[in-house]
């Protein structure tokens, strides 16, 4: 009998029969008042008059309208430089204990996001909302006594002067609560191994060792992982080794890209559950079975405002534009993009994190990642999103019955000095010719989207498909970044880098 696995998922029970339900537009007023009553002091505090905002008869519209948008250029050079040089209370009281490196899906040398010791625990808080909602899923008593493989980057953390230096899910591995610990695989030893390839061949190694209930992870790395393991020990599926695997928690990107490849590796179906955790902060979680949505963690630490996505409010760079207009929790609706602004217990202030996303239910304030304002491709008025890409390479995958796991996109001109748009897929797919495919694609993107069907009909020429294996993909991370951790592809590119991709993909 799970004895243990029963006492906790009584504790988990007995909480959600004691917890409200939180009323997400007031949590969001309450953040914001904090985050402005904790930091009005600050040089940025000081500077946008903080306590006048909070002395407004609104301090939502009142925060909006005195302080401009962010990204992390402009964040970096006016104000968290001033961290590296030593200076102290510049966003946020004190120091940071930490920064986050993240090259996102750039590549060019890391930023450095600073991780306060308020938003450890606004990420912890979050994460035990996670494991809350848990009981909402159905889960066997015995899943409670099952090990957590996390698959993240290395914990072994750049020690610098006051602080220590990683990316986010290192950082957050590294802080796990110690009642945590006996659960959390691949242990301290292994997690701290630097290089992905060696810290993978452990992990594959010491497979058989454990007992794996639940798998967590971006899904691109998660899978080759568990590939590794089925090479390595000779396996049909994953399920042969880790007989009791349940649940899979995604996270960093849209898993519907990786579904069916994901699925393939498996014995038996397992609950996914989406989350977002990003450099900045723990965004949201999936709390319900019968929606993939997830809900905006309201009460953690994070303030909200929601910038409609519309090419005139997206500068070509994928910056704001300084008129476009903001709203709150309140003033958001179902069926609209927005570019998602956060402001934080570390010091980022009405932040561009470069997501979109939309409502899928506005009170439960639960939403989708729909892609990033920089991989918004508006070539010659085409206007596609990264979630309208994705769903025609789902359409793809069935019409061929293949999977695409990874894809890259540019628009440039020709040889004929017409534009096109040139895919590369990470397919393996056989026995079809690329012009098909690219036909294909070409239907299905008109199908879904009327301005790129405009844009077909005149300046937009055509499309141009190139099938390679998903793993070229990997190796182009590797090659410019490194692999795991929060490493993704970028899924639009300009022609400056697609040159350097395109000779990369014909060297190898």
């Amino acid at each position: 009998m799970a004895i243990l696995g029963n006492i906790i998922k009584g504790v988990i029970e007995l909480k959600d029969t004691f917890t409200t339900e939180i009323i997400h537009e007031k949590a969001q007023e309450k953040v914001l008042k904090e985050l402005l009553e904790t930091a009005k002091h600050t040089q940025f505090g000081a500077h946008f008059n903080f306590e006048h905002i909070l002395e407004s008869e609104n301090p939502q519209k009142s925060f909006a309208a005195q302080v401009p948008y962010y990204d992390y250029n402009k964040i970096n050079d006016n104000w968290w430089h001033k961290l590296q040089d030593g200076e102290t209370d510049v966003t946020w009281p004190g120091n940071p204990s930490y920064f986050a490196l993240s090259s996102g899906t750039t590549g060019k040398t890391s930023k450095r996001i600073p991780v306060t010791d308020a938003m450890i625990e606004a990420i912890r808080g979050s994460g035990i909302k996670q494991v809350f909602a848990l009981n909402n899923f159905d889960l066997p008593a015995d899943f409670f006594e099952k090990e957590i493989m996390m698959l993240g980057s290395s914990t072994d953390l750049i020690e610098k002067d006051d602080h220590k230096e990683g990316e986010i899910s290192g950082i957050s591995a590294s802080n796990i609560p110690s009642w945590f610990r006996g659960y959390y695989k691949p242990g301290d030893e292994i997690s701290q191994i630097d290089d992905w390839d060696d810290r993978v061949q452990r992990i594959v190694e010491r497979a058989k060792d454990w007992d794996i209930g639940a798998l967590s992870g971006i899904p691109s790395w998660i899978e080759l992982m568990l590939q590794k393991v089925i090479d390595y020990h000779n396996l049909n599926h994953i399920h042969e080794i880790w007989p009791n695997l349940q649940v899979y928690t995604s996270g960093g990107v849209a898993f519907a890209p990786y579904e069916k490849s994901f699925k393939a590796l498996l014995g038996k179906p397992v609950t996914v559950i989406d989350t977002y955790l990003a450099s900045e902060g723990y965004i949201a979680t999936q709390v319900r079975p019968e929606t993939d949505a997830m809900q905006l963690n309201t009460d953690n630490g994070i303030y909200f405002e929601f910038v409609p996505f519309k090419p005139e409010y997206i500068n070509e760079d994928g910056s704001l534009k300084k008129e476009a207009p903001a709203l709150t929790l309140k003033e958001v609706e179902k069926d609209q993009d927005y570019v998602l602004i956060i402001s934080t217990v570390s010091g980022a202030w009405r932040y561009l994190i470069g997501d979109t996303i939309e409502f899928i239910d506005v009170k439960r304030a639960e939403i989708k990642i729909t892609g990033r304002t920089k991989f918004f491709l508006n070539t010659v008025g085409s206007q596609l999103s990264v979630n309208k890409m994705d769903a025609a390479m789902r359409e793809l995958e069935e019409k061929f019955d293949t999977t695409i796991s990874e894809y890259t996109i540019c628009a440039k001109r020709g040889d004929d000095d017409e534009f096109y748009h040139y895919w590369y897929l990470g397919s393996d797919v056989e026995g079809v010719d690329n012009s098909e495919i690219a036909k294909a694609l070409d239907e299905s993107l008109k199908q879904a989207n009327k301005n790129y069907k405009v844009a077909r009909n005149k300046a937009l020429h055509g499309v141009k498909v190139t099938i390679i294996p998903p793993e070229r993909f990997y190796d182009w991370n590797e090659k410019n970044k490194k692999k795991g951790g929060q490493v993704k592809m970028e899924r639009v590119m300009g022609e400056e880098k697609f040159a350097e991709w395109e000779a990369f993909i014909e060297g190898s």
